[in-house]
């Protein structure tokens, strides 16, 4: 729970606040007193008499009613003192700093359940243990360092790490990034990211709330009530950037040693970004960049003129643009050429625009005017502007504020001269502007925005599945494991999702005159073994009878052959789609490029089921093979339409099933016509 105790108190008490400011205890009584916190602070310290001029209380029994309580003493104290201060002071909220609780040991879990108890029994809102405590407008209640510049308008930052909160703030402050607020909530024995969410979201007013939120994650809790309140605060108007760390085996690993809690699957993750229109970032730099995006006039487009008097990080810009899918247009023209009769000799206006290091600044608001009003082929303006120039830095840095407060398109200042131009970049960034110093960290958060589609609608489309034969079929499975082909057919088929003409026998007289009457040529696979192709149980292009009836010899003598299947042999773009089912998160659907692609090159994107179309265009437009699918050398094109209508179909399929624990085709074979399922496998765990 968050109350206004927590958010807004009229009375904090540190216990543990001490004079020695560089250990926890001192050093957040410190942030409080320097962030003006205008109601009253106490301090708890058996061992001082008075603590940053402040007089102290020896003994929490010694405190009158408080509202808000900061602990920041050993962890074995904090159980007794939370009951204390909830049943005696009428305390109603909790930060504990304290680590040493269920992230560290048995004992420790045991103690941060009896704190909770008491928490959920006096009504008290908790935050933490293990964390580095809460920063808002109202009071600066954590221990480190920076404390960034607060505005209504802020970014509001979520952090499940205390330690990484610090430094994507420290990444922050550099670019003039501004808050709203910090949360840090580490353990989150209570208030987890999403509840905090759920709080912005049920609070949400559009006319004085922070309209960005970033998120460091290594833990998702509650999957459901993150992609509800995520996906309802973007569909406010917000826009939600985040981390989630532990993607690998070994970082899922130290997540979970970190916070005491289980990590997700990276794909499952992935999925949920997507449905929930989470703008996905893998590094600080990146997270803190999105922010500063965010912060800016929206995108209306994908043309970017770029305005620079250093040419070659132009050339980088422009890489990196086009790399993610964004474009820096030719200009050319008459507005062209007269723009560059006002620019030096050696000037280039064929975008980049380089206006030369003897450029003045009157000449970089000139191109910047012509940007923004003589070429319609422009959405957005990047200016990179540093110390190579022989002009004042002090008076571009003017002309570029006067720009962005104008000028309707939006304006991303690269100024990368940290260094030598530090006064000068900080006087910008005073003026309440965002930096990019990195051209290239820039133009990657910005593909990773225009990539990440829109929520996808909360009502489930059944897309003309049949449900109720579906069930029928799943209630007649009586064993766990992997289901035969027929049945496989039978469950495919509910979906309308269209496979290549097949039988299943273990007569060979019956296949034969089945490829008799299909054709040839054929493909036969062995029915039993889990891997066809590592058992030799895989031939292809079978033209004849004779050929036939001798691979039907060969196969039913590999261990566990229980038949033969034989199918229709059909050429195309070999396409995958699988799916997992992920304890909290349901089934995770998977879709790429079939064959080596899925098995060796791993050229996969994911959504949660149920997928819309817009989620399901954006995983097959996500992978790095998209371009074979397009069509390349020659090469016909698949249908991708067909492809997104399958994926769409089986997701819908697998939120009616649950018993389905695995599941992929592969392959499917497409072309420009029809996208048509080969092979399919199906786990069922009833």
């Amino acid at each position: 729970m968050i109350n206004r105790e927590l958010l807004s108190p009229q009375s904090i008490a540190i216990i543990g606040g001490s004079n020695n400011i560089h250990k926890p205890g001192g050093a957040i009584v410190r942030n409080i007193i320097q962030g003006g916190f205008e109601g009253v602070l106490r301090i708890v310290n058996p061992r001082e008499d008075e603590v940053q001029g402040m007089k102290v209380f020896h003994d929490a029994k010694e405190l009158p009613p408080t509202e808000l309580a900061v602990l920041v003493i050993p962890a074995k104290l904090c159980p007794d003192t939370v009951e204390l201060l909830a049943r005696d002071k009428q305390t109603k909220a909790f930060i504990i700093i304290s680590a040493g609780f269920g992230e560290e040991t048995k004992a420790g879990a045991e103690m941060e359940q009896r704190i909770l108890d008491t928490c959920e029994q006096y009504g008290a809102a908790l935050i933490g243990p293990n964390c580095i405590g809460l920063l808002n407008r109202q009071h600066h209640s954590v221990f480190t360092q920076p404390i960034p510049k607060l505005h209504p308008q802020g970014v509001d930052f979520v952090s499940g790490s205390g330690a990484t909160a610090v430094f994507i703030l420290e990444s922050a402050v550099i670019k003039g990034l501004q808050f709203n607020s910090v949360w840090s909530i580490g353990n989150g024995k209570q208030i987890g990211i999403e509840d905090v969410l759920q709080y912005m979201d049920e609070h949400f007013n559009p006319d004085t709330d922070s309209h960005v939120k970033l998120l460091y994650i290594e833990n998702i809790a509650n999957p459901d009530k993150l992609l509800f309140h995520a996906s309802s605060l973007i569909r406010k108007g917000c826009r939600i950037a985040a981390i989630k760390a532990g993607s690998s085996e070994s970082g899922s690993r130290a997540a979970s040693s970190h916070t005491g809690a289980i990590a997700s699957s990276d794909s499952a993750v992935e999925a949920l970004f997507r449905k929930a229109g989470i703008v996905r970032c893998h590094s600080r730099e990146e997270l803190t960049t999105l922010g500063c995006i965010l912060t800016l006039p929206p995108l209306t487009g994908k043309r970017f003129a770029i305005v620079t008097h250093a040419g070659g990080p132009g050339v980088m810009l422009t890489d990196a643009l086009s790399k993610g899918g964004l474009e820096v247009p030719k200009l050319e023209g008459a507005a062209a050429e007269e723009l560059k009769t006002q620019l030096f000799p050696g000037s280039s206006v064929a975008n980049p625009i380089d206006i030369l290091a003897t450029g003045t600044p009157e000449q970089l608001g000139l191109t910047i005017d012509y940007c923004e009003n003589r070429f319609d082929n422009i959405d957005a303006i990047a200016v990179i502007y540093g110390t190579p120039g022989l002009t004042t830095l002090y008076e571009a840095y003017e002309v570029l504020h006067q720009k962005i407060l104008t000028c309707k398109k939006p304006i991303f200042p690269i100024l990368p001269s940290l260094h030598t131009a530090g006064p000068e970049v900080a006087e910008f960034l005073a003026k309440g502007h965002v930096n990019f110093s990195d051209e290239v960290t820039l133009a990657t958060a910005l593909s990773q925005m225009m990539q990440t589609p829109p929520p996808a609608p909360p009502e489930v489309q059944l897309y003309g599945i049949d449900i109720s034969r579906l069930n029928k079929i799943i209630n007649n499975i009586n064993t766990n494991g992997y289901l035969p082909p027929d049945t496989v057919h039978e469950i495919l088929s509910c979906a309308g999702i269209p496979m290549v003409p097949e039988l299943v026998s273990a007569d060979k007289d019956e296949l034969i005159a089945f490829a008799q009457k299909v054709g040839y040529p054929v493909v036969a696979k062995v029915v039993g073994p889990v891997h066809k192709s590592d058992v030799g149980g895989v031939t292809l292009n079978i033209r004849t009878p004779e050929h036939l009836a001798l691979e039907y010899e060969r196969m039913m003598k590999i261990e566990d052959a229980k038949g033969i299947m034989v199918q229709k042999m059909l050429k195309g773009t070999e396409l995958f789609i699988g799916a997992k089912y992920e304890e909290r998160f349901g089934h995770v659907v998977l879709c790429g490029l079939g064959g080596i692609f899925v098995e060796v090159l791993k050229d996969v994107q994911s959504g949660l089921a149920p997928l819309s179309y817009a989620e399901a265009y954006s995983m097959i437009r996500s992978l790095r093979g998209y371009k074979i699918l397009k069509g390349t050398r020659g090469q016909q094109g698949i249908n991708e339409q067909k492809y997104a209508e399958i994926i769409v179909r089986l997701s819908t399929l697998l939120r009616f099933a649950t018993e389905i624990k695995e599941m992929d085709i592969n392959p499917l074979l497409a072309d420009g016509n029809d996208v048509i399922a080969v092979d399919a496998r199906i786990l069922v765990e009833r």
